[in-house]
């Protein structure tokens, strides 16, 4: 898979602009603060609904304008298609795909697909939990984009239980009749049948990503590892069981079992706290690298391979499934020393499509030979 042509309208410094793309390597070369990395920021929008960057799209619409949109040329074998996305701050956001009537915007998931690296992403190491939950389940809707309804579905009955839990905490605080906590049953339900069906995907997908991380590690960093990935479970710590001494079970049914289990032992501490403090929102991917947890004893150049690996093994991962995903390095190489420069570039040079960002022309390798871009004051030029 590949994007033939992105259009940008109104989005973040470009008022409009059109990037005809072959396959193979692309790299987009400019100073700072030029624009490079808003066009890969929009090939990722694309794939994930989300931005690399920010949590939300105000920033994404170019100051004085309403609404931005970002429209691509996609080919996948001989298929085309044109996926079109409107961003509204405050309001719904709209999709097209082939010019055809509007559809969701999750019903474009899947039409492109990208593995993103960038300087963010040193937080999956050294960053909260959150940075480690959002690169799993952005990569579970990846490989399975149906998966966006089940998430979206979690956070609205999180949303729901959280409200009644704060109803009761403030209730008890000043002193009031206690909240009326009769549905608490059925958000417990809800919560867990979509908290479980989140888990067995995490679990499949951790169990399919440690030898390809590993593998991934390996090559960027000879003989620095093993790494190992350990799912930490909020549900399994409240159940009584050791969080992380065993894999996630993969059948929904005992995870079902196991959510409910730890609803139920923390239900009156929730009541008192006013929130809800199992389930998949709660949980953590502890990143070892050898015996110890990468998150505070790695340095910054294993904590820089480490992030790669996760992504090299993502890659190889959607890769191995039939849809090569466009490979996205935003200003990555300045940050790396010559030798894992280098072994970066090998690796990735053979994709299908590879976008790259950086400040100087001799941040991209060698190896990495293809179309070139200049990028400066809002003008996008082939060189």
């Amino acid at each position: 898979m590949h994007v033939t042509h992105l259009s940008l309208a109104d989005f973040r410094s470009y008022a409009r602009v059109e990037v005809p793309l072959d396959p193979g390597v692309t790299a987009f070369v400019g100073a700072n603060g030029q624009g490079k990395t808003n066009l890969v920021e929009a090939v990722g929008y694309l794939a994930t609904l989300a931005s690399h960057r920010v949590s939300s799209d105000a920033p994404l619409v170019r100051s004085g304008a309403e609404r931005a949109v970002i429209r691509a040329a996609v080919t996948q074998g001989e298929r085309s298609q044109l996926v079109e996305l409107e961003l509204n701050p405050g309001r719904a956001n709209r999709a097209r795909v082939n010019r055809s009537s509007q559809v969701r915007p999750r019903d474009v998931l899947g039409i492109v697909r990208t593995v993103l690296f960038a300087p963010e992403d040193l937080a999956l190491v050294k960053g909260d939990p959150g940075d480690r939950r959002r690169f799993l389940d952005e990569l579970i809707t990846a490989r399975s984009p149906r998966m966006a309804g089940v998430r979206s579905d979690y956070e609205r009955v999180l949303k729901q239980r959280n409200t009644l839990l704060k109803s009761a905490a403030l209730a008890r605080r000043h002193g009031g009749r206690g909240a009326d906590l009769s549905t608490l049953d059925v958000w417990d339900q809800h919560l867990a049948q979509t908290g479980a069906e989140l888990l067995a995907r995490r679990g499949e997908l951790i169990a399919a990503l440690q030898p390809l991380t590993d593998k991934a590690y390996e090559s960027l960093a000879p003989g620095g590892g093993p790494v190992t990935l350990e799912y930490r479970s909020s549900a399994a710590a409240a159940a009584g069981d050791e969080p992380g001494a065993e894999p996630l079970p993969h059948h929904r049914e005992e995870l079902y079992t196991l959510l409910m289990t730890a609803l139920g032992e923390s239900r009156k501490q929730e009541i008192e706290r006013g929130v809800t403090l199992v389930g998949p929102h709660r949980d953590d991917l502890v990143l070892r690298l050898g015996s110890l947890p990468a998150k505070g004893y790695a340095s910054h150049g294993e904590s820089w391979s480490y992030a790669l690996a996760l992504r090299l093994a993502s890659y190889d991962l959607l890769r191995a499934e039939g849809n090569e995903p466009v490979l996205v390095l935003d200003d990555v190489f300045a940050e790396l020393d010559a030798r894992r420069r280098e072994r970066l570039a090998e690796l990735v040079a053979p994709g299908e499509q590879v976008l790259v960002t950086a400040a100087v022309a001799e941040d991209v390798p060698e190896v990495l030979t293809g179309a070139r871009y200049a990028v400066a004051e809002g003008e996008v030029t082939r060189l």
